[in-house]
């Protein structure tokens, strides 16, 4: 029977909300939120899902415990079979053994428990990443048990194992020793029961006879500190076996084997069982998602940072452009000879410093009576711009992945992309040379025509032919790069005089408003073109981070999802618990 269509079609919703990538880069604490998103998914997929797909399908009782608890005997002896293999060296179980009997191993061999696990049939252990199914006449029928990898084990993988067990458990029978029973994390472990509620019984093992009550008391009062003091607690005293195989002898376990029994034998203390476990399974969810959709919000926000650092730099690139727009330095060397060259002598430019109130009369005088050489200049200034463009680039480039290898998340991201990328990412592209030559001559293309355009009044139409379109254009293009802080009369730097004699020129022909405004539009085309140039380099940057992390909904839909789980979790066709909530199962024996 199916525990709730609703709820069920909420966790599925919770479910395929958990699978995008919501923990990418190194932001936060990213180890412990992917461990986190593990646990969740996992007890999604291994005990929530199939358990309310079917809510009286067998129990799975998990027995989990230290190194060398005893764990393998002790599950021998319950089901008075050889089905482990117990031994002196550590990690003894590699793969885990579920132990079922033959009306229940159908429901485990489905898959439908612990999807991620293989299973495996027949004699000697499973091979590690495997679930190993052995039937058995000797379980009682409703109970199935399984036995766990160590939580304490050297190896990582066996840990990780251990837990996604335990958390796919109805009920955890949790072993430990009278020499271990204190140790620090076996104790997190059932902290973890008791915050989630999780059915509970403890198996003591080993205790010496002279030692059951002062052990067995020291243990009941942690039990009591941790709030678990409602879980069934059941002390196997010390044997000496005639061999590492044997079972414990039949009375000392015997407790265990008939509370297990009239367990899987009343169906009200089974259903208690799985109610107490998959409600406190359901109840953390609401603390558990919030947390997970917080720190999605986190990789957001540092994804988002990577993104603002590398924009910052090209905007810093578009102020370097605009600096080298004002400065004059773009009027110097080449531009300035070919300038000269287009006017006439240096002789000129010397005296212009002198003789400012004649600039009109003397330019126009000599440009009407020369041929100006106006093809080199224009080359010139399309040199000057692009070299100006790329260094602007380059620096962003450079600035971009500094400021990406100071930031763990970066530094995360270039790794991932590998040396090689992250080196041409420090540079500008391959075609940028190409790509802001063309920008650069349409921008020139569009300087004419914004003259010719001018030039088209009758009131000027006859000067701006005397001069021609090209050379008026040329005079533009230096007129765009004169200082926005203002320039009075000829400045103290030859660039400087250039711009202000092209602005002067400009002036005779067009009137000073019309220049001002052609001027401006020049310039901002320029601008917007460079621009563009820089966004397009600034791309190469923003894809690594396209696609990346949560979307901008995800979290939102996480915390309405496990919401909604909460509001169905009263469809589950079970009495509520009593119990105030602690961690235990019922039929406690004591």
């Amino acid at each position: 029977m199916a525990g709730g269509t609703g709820l069920l079609e909420a966790l599925g919703t919770l479910r395929r909300q958990l699978d995008h990538d919501l923990f990418p880069l190194e932001i936060g604490d990213v180890a412990a939120d992917r461990r986190a998103l593990k646990e969740l998914t996992g007890q999604l997929d291994d005990y929530l899902l199939p358990r309310l797909a079917d809510i009286d399908a067998p129990l799975l009782a998990v027995v989990g415990g230290s190194t060398g608890a005893g764990k393998s005997t002790l599950v021998n002896s319950i089901a008075r079979a050889d089905v482990t293999e117990p031994g002196v060296l550590r990690p003894t179980t590699l793969a885990p053994t579920l132990v079922a009997g033959p009306e229940d191993a159908p429901w485990f061999m489905s898959g439908r428990v612990l999807p991620g696990l293989p299973r495996v049939t027949g004699p000697g252990q499973g091979e590690p990443g495997t679930l190993k199914v052995a039937v058995v006449d000797t379980l009682s029928p409703g109970l199935a048990l399984l036995d766990a990898p160590d939580i304490d084990s050297v190896v990582t993988a066996n840990r990780e194992l251990a837990a996604q067990l335990l958390a796919a458990a109805d009920l955890w029978l949790f072993v430990t020793t009278a020499a271990r029973y204190a140790d620090e994390v076996p104790w997190s472990f059932l902290r973890s029961a008791r915050e989630r509620s999780t059915a509970l019984a403890i198996i003591l093992q080993r205790v010496p006879p002279d030692a059951l009550g002062p052990v067995t008391a020291d243990l009941e009062r942690l039990l009591r500190e941790n709030g678990l003091a409602g879980a069934p607690l059941f002390a196997v005293l010390e044997s000496v076996l005639p061999s590492e195989n044997a079972r414990l002898p039949a009375e000392a376990v015997r407790p265990i084997t008939d509370w297990l029994a009239d367990l899987s034998a009343d169906a009200r203390s089974r259903a208690e069982v799985v109610r107490q476990t998959l409600s406190g399974a359901l109840d953390s969810l609401v603390v558990r998602v919030p947390v997970l959709a917080a720190h999605a919000d986190r990789q957001r926000e540092g994804i988002a940072a990577l993104r603002d650092v590398a924009a910052k730099s090209y905007d810093s690139a578009m102020s370097a452009f605009d600096e080298g727009m004002r400065d004059g330095s773009l009027l110097r060397g080449e531009v300035l000879a070919r300038w000269q060259d287009f006017i006439g002598t240096g002789d000129l430019m010397r005296s212009l410093e002198s003789r400012v109130g004649r600039v009109r009369d003397v330019v126009v005088a000599f440009v009407m009576g020369r041929p100006t050489p106006d093809r080199e200049l224009r080359v010139a200034l399309e040199s000057g711009v692009e070299s100006l463009i790329r260094s602007s680039a380059e620096g962003a480039a450079e600035r971009a992945v500094e400021s990406w290898l100071a930031m763990p998340a970066g530094r995360d991201l270039l790794e991932r992309v590998g040396v090689s990328t992250a080196g041409r990412l420090g540079r500008t592209s391959s075609d940028l040379r190409d790509t802001a030559g063309a920008a650069v001559r349409a921008w020139q293309g569009e300087v004419l025509d914004l003259v010719r355009t001018e030039g088209m009044s009758k009131r000027v139409a006859a000067r701006t032919a005397s001069f021609g379109v090209n050379g008026l254009g040329l005079l533009l293009m230096l007129g765009a790069f004169a200082s926005t802080g203002g320039i009075t009369g000829i400045e103290i730097g030859i660039a400087g005089g250039t711009s202000v004699l092209s602005q002067k020129l400009l002036e005779a022909i067009f009137g000073d408003q019309a220049v001002r405004a052609l001027t401006h539009e020049a310039r901002e085309d320029l601008r917007r073109r460079v621009r563009a140039l820089l966004d397009d380099e600034l791309a190469r940057f923003t894809a690594l981070l396209d696609g990346v992390g949560p979307g901008e909904d995800a979290s939102a839909n996480l915390r309405a999802a496990a919401q909604a789980v909460q509001e169905r979790k009263r469809e589950l066709p079970i009495a509520p618990a009593t119990d105030g909530g602690e961690g235990g199962a019922p039929g406690d024996p004591r």
